[in-house]
């Protein structure tokens, strides 16, 4: 990590700030911005937002508190009101954007400071409705105007002493393992959740930042995706085994769907097109 590329970030910041409000959702990305933006801004000048829903996992929040208490933030635990949004419900092809707006309003009702969010370039290839809900509310990203990708994030996070943070395995909500177009329930992602906990489980320790587990929830039956490296080494007993055991957990009103093993791919849930 380069001390120029260090030194653009904090100036993003300080042009942000003097006052901050940081979306947390509990992974790499925006638990480094909040970070450096309490080194940077002080004490006062950053706020931590976290909102917690079904779609947030326990161990995110949990995170999130214990990095708060540990570094001295200012935070706030909302609620983003999105389960109350009809529109993100049905899971439409823009439902981020959807979440997005119900979470950039609520932390508007917090506070009146500039909201930042912890996007970096390498989200600028994709497309992300979020993105478009954080333009309509001001939202500034100062990884991007710092030119920060993934890598870059990382790196920093490990200069900062953040430990494990550094090699979180990327996590988008749980939301985002529903096939567009099914809608998004609780209990579903409740279920999502405690089959990609008893996998990972099952996979054991290592992996870091490349460990990919997603279960995704799909029109024609629950497919769990791992990384290359896990999918490879587990055998066909193995996946049976796991199948059944994820079976035995589906909600009822899913019906007798089958479970199966694919290698993992990028937003395979996500079918651009559909309603």
């Amino acid at each position: 990590m380069s001390g120029d590329a260090v030194f653009r970030l904090e100036a993003a910041l300080r042009a942000a700030g003097p006052l901050v409000a940081v979306a947390v959702s509990g992974g790499v990305d925006s638990l480094t911005l909040a970070s450096l933006a309490r080194e940077v801004l002080g004490q006062g000048g950053m706020l931590a937002v976290h909102a917690v829903s079904p779609a947030v996992p326990a161990e995110a929040t949990r995170r999130v508190r214990e990095l708060a208490a540990a570094r001295d933030w200012r935070l706030a635990v909302i609620g983003a009101g999105e389960f109350e949004d009809p529109r993100y419900l049905a899971n439409p092809v823009n439902r981020c954007f959807f979440c997005k707006t119900n979470l950039y309003g609520a932390i508007r009702t917090e506070t009146d400071r500039q909201i930042v969010s912890g996007a970096n370039l390498d989200d600028l290839g994709e497309y992300r409705p979020g993105l478009d809900a954080a333009r309509e509310h001001g939202v500034r990203h100062p990884f991007v105007e710092a030119g920060f990708a993934k890598r870059d994030v990382r790196a920093l996070a490990a200069e900062l002493g953040l430990g494990d943070v550094a090699e979180l395995p990327a996590a988008p909500c749980l939301a985002s393992r529903i096939e567009t177009g099914i809608r998004v329930e609780p209990d579903a992602l409740a279920f999502i959740h405690a089959a990609e906990a008893m996998v990972a489980e099952h996979l054991g320790a290592g992996g870091g930042a490349s460990r990919a587990v997603r279960c995704r929830l799909r029109a024609g039956g629950i497919v769990i995706e791992l990384d290359r490296t896990s999918f490879e080494r587990l055998g066909e007993a193995e996946r049976d085994a796991l199948a059944a055991r994820i079976a035995a957990e589906r909600p009822a009103r899913l019906g007798e769907q089958a479970v199966g093993f694919a290698p993992y791919r990028t937003g395979s849930a996500f079918l651009v097109g559909q309603a």
